[in-house]
């Protein structure tokens, strides 16, 4: 993945604080934000995707949105997101590539290339800490996502 210097990058967190290991995203972003150092990279944090951040899209090089998830590989999966309509928009959550799908519908464009970096959470109960398993994914996904976004020297 190239870093534009003309447009930004952006790192799109989903996640819930309260619920455990559903945490996972927005710590990446507090996590990412402290290592400081990184040019061209804005970071935003919120509790799950919704049509509103259709507008986040914009002007952006490209995008990686980060969320925990329940199943699939150890300690993270990182795959590309591709445009897609889908009929189930609702106010209230919607899925990466609905978000790309709208962007094109919307703008009248093609989105930001764009990617997961889905971390696998084990439990998501509300009131729950973060669990060891997952603290340990998430090291290593932001380790990846570090070099990753670090400019070549």
């Amino acid at each position: 993945m190239e870093i534009s210097s003309e447009k930004p990058i952006l790192v799109l967190a989903c996640g819930n604080p309260s619920r455990g290991d559903d945490a996972l995203g927005p710590l990446l972003i507090d996590r990412l934000v402290g290592e400081g150092g990184l040019r061209g990279i804005e970071t935003l944090a919120d509790f799950q995707l919704q049509i509103e951040h259709v507008l986040d899209l914009e002007w952006r090089s490209r995008v990686i949105f980060v969320d925990a998830v329940a199943a699939g590989p150890e300690p993270f999966a990182f795959v590309p997101a591709r445009p897609r309509a889908d009929a189930s928009l609702s106010t209230h959550s919607i899925r990466p590539s609905a978000l790309l799908g709208l962007f094109r519908r919307v703008a009248g464009k093609e989105p930001p290339s764009a990617w997961v970096l889905a971390i696998r959470g084990y439990g998501f109960e509300l009131g729950a800490p973060l669990s060891d398993r997952a603290a340990a994914n998430l090291d290593r996904a932001l380790v990846f996502l570090t070099r990753l976004l670090r400019p070549a020297p």
